[in-house]
């Protein structure tokens, strides 16, 4: 499903017609344009294998082994989805996230899964430097408190923690209050993806959203952006030909084939005089 230069002009009419406000914190800004995360799949060869008039979509790789639905019709809470399969060397992983989760932070998952960032982020690291209060329990929460990133076991058996996230709205006492969106990454996420996604959270830049788009909670700050419209479509397009560039050569790497040996020369005997 490669992407087009139509699809790209969509994107771009649609955002050159709405008034950019710089919206803050990320975990309340809403969930903005999916097509920040399905446009990035695209261009890594990412094909869509569902009904193209149901309101469920669903994408796969194109090694076959991983698969993204998108269900805003969903019973549950998870509107996305993304499954690895297990291979021979690696084993199969499931995340969800839900309705509200910025779709600019679920592409930081998506692109470093496409395309791995040259250095493996310490997961905690980025929240700690964002200023994200960690406490002894392990578990670190937003300035705001009103959302917390947790390391969880599976059970008081298992030593292999799963991320879960979530943003609630401000509780009473020791109540918490309902939950505005979640994300959980199983034990088996690999570790990188799961620091690209902490990285896009808790990122101190805003996050841009039209004059009357949803966003997460209503005490997300909106402030008139310095971008133009149009310097809000020119981000994405420069962003998408980046990660195009960026998975056609980790594809190289991938396929390179390995160096043969050299051969080892034997040594012949002296000729005789």
């Amino acid at each position: 499903m490669p992407l087009s230069e139509r699809q790209l002009a969509a994107f771009a009419d649609k955002h050159a017609r709405q008034i950019p406000f710089d919206t803050s914190p990320r975990h309340l800004a809403g969930p903005g344009d999916a097509r920040h995360v399905t446009h990035g799949l695209a261009v890594a060869g990412w094909s869509a294998v569902s009904d193209p008039l149901s309101a469920e979509m669903v994408l796969r790789s194109p090694d076959m082994r991983h698969r993204l639905q998108f269900d805003p019709q969903s019973a549950t809470s998870a509107w996305w989805r993304l499954r690895a399969e297990p291979t021979d060397t690696e084993p199969g992983w499931y995340a969800e996230f839900g309705e509200l989760v910025p779709a600019e932070v679920l592409a930081g998952f998506t692109d470093a899964l496409v395309a791995p960032p040259p250095q493996q982020p310490d997961p905690w690291q980025a929240v700690t430097s964002a200023g994200w209060h960690r406490d002894s329990g392990g578990t670190a929460y937003s300035p705001d408190s009103m959302c917390h990133i947790e390391l969880r076991p599976l059970s008081e058996f298992s030593d292999r923690p799963s991320w879960h996230v979530e943003t609630r709205e401000p509780g009473y006492d020791q109540f918490p209050g309902p939950r505005i969106w979640h994300a959980y990454l199983d034990e088996r996420t690999p570790a990188h993806l799961v620091g690209s996604f902490l990285t896009a959270l808790v990122d101190r830049s805003p996050l841009q959203r039209g004059m009357y788009d949803r966003t997460g909670h209503y005490s997300a700050v909106q402030e008139p952006s310095p971008l133009r419209p149009q310097q809000v479509a020119d981000a994405h397009t420069t962003r998408i030909e980046s990660l195009r560039a960026r998975a056609r050569s980790t594809r190289r790497q991938l396929t390179r084939p390995a160096p043969t040996p050299a051969k080892a020369h034997t040594a012949q005997p002296a000729a005789r005089r």
